[in-house]
């Protein structure tokens, strides 16, 4: 059964609180598992969600600041620990591979588990997974900083009323999908006629950054945007000075690229949890400002929540039915 769904292990950024972890995203899209960013406690976070590290087949790190790394020792650790069989790709910025050898081999144990580097060497790169092309693009950050999108390839879906129309069934099936046309008594028989355009599904996930064009590449008509929203609009001035966002900016971000679920995360400490002197708590102030501006599905994250990618948008069949002469 497909399965494609966000486990939240941390929300927080910087420090952990008493209410959020540090940062960790675990993507699950059929078969590919992608662990992003884990910040310190992401092993204990993946216990109390129930995923084993056995499940993960990739490992993203945007960049090598705490609050998105030093998860990596124990997560690498327990790779081995449990014996992993299948190998594990990992992805980080390229020009600090020195910060991510040394969380790779931070104490010693004993490595079963086969862990595939694949840095990231230049904005724009790609590289190819079971589930789609993932494409890394630079971000706006005081050190190296890239996001990552997935993009599921586009298929086309078969009409079944369209098939039968022409009287295509069994072998001519497949032999249609693969060659793009079946000749029938009478005519020819292309695939557009009998399927309509089935685009794939693409996920965006925005770490550390300011507003800039990478921003909106990894956010274009993403099904999934998880995107930071460290500062509310009071601290704009201070959210560009070290390179963040607020929650005003990732809704527009999310608005503008035709976003179709947000999920706001990476949020300062200085937001309270809890109301105090007539101040709402900070999830409903981080929210009340996306949605001045968004108003598609919203999301403010918590931690150990868990949250779909939305359904396929209805496909809508477009080719011409056949003429009555047709059989």
């Amino acid at each position: 059964m497909s399965v494609r769904e966000l486990a939240v292990l941390g929300t927080a950024s910087q420090v952990p609180t008493r209410h959020r972890n540090h940062n960790g995203y675990l993507l699950r899209w059929d078969r590919e598992v992608i662990l992003f960013d884990p910040g310190e406690g992401t092993q204990r976070q993946m216990m109390l969600a129930g995923i084993p590290a056995g499940d993960l087949t990739r490992i993203c790190v945007t960049h090598f600041h705490g609050d998105h790394c030093l998860g990596l020792p124990g997560v690498v650790q327990r790779l081995s620990l449990d014996r992993v069989p299948r190998p594990v790709e990992a992805h980080y910025p390229g020009g600090d591979a020195h910060f991510f050898a040394r969380l790779r081999h931070a104490s010693s144990f004993y490595e079963t588990a086969e862990l595939r580097e694949l840095p990231v060497l230049r904005d724009g790169q790609t590289f190819e997974t079971s589930a789609g092309t993932l494409l890394a693009r630079r971000l706006r950050h005081p050190v190296e900083t890239y996001g990552y999108r997935l993009v599921e390839p586009d298929e086309r879906r078969m009409l079944p009323d369209r098939l039968a129309a022409y009287g295509i069934r069994g072998p001519a099936i497949g032999e249609l999908i693969r060659t793009g046309h079946v000749d029938v008594p009478g005519r020819r028989v292309t695939l557009a006629e009998v399927s309509a355009p089935r685009p794939g599904q693409r996920f965006g996930f925005v770490m550390d950054t300011g507003l800039c064009d990478g921003v909106f590449e990894l956010a274009d008509r993403a099904d999934l945007l998880v995107i930071e929203s460290t500062f509310l609009t009071e601290d704009a001035a201070l959210a560009a000075e070290v390179g963040h966002l607020t929650a005003a900016q990732a809704a527009r971000v999310a608005a503008e690229c035709g976003v179709r679920r947000l999920v706001l995360t990476h949020f300062s400490q200085r937001y309270g949890p809890t109301a105090r002197a007539g101040v709402p708590p900070a999830a409903e102030r981080f929210a009340a400002e996306a949605r001045e501006h968004f108003d598609g599905d919203l999301v403010v994250a918590e931690d150990l929540t868990r949250v779909a990618v939305p359904p396929r948008a209805p496909v809508s069949a477009t080719a011409s039915p056949p003429a009555a002469s047709a059989p």
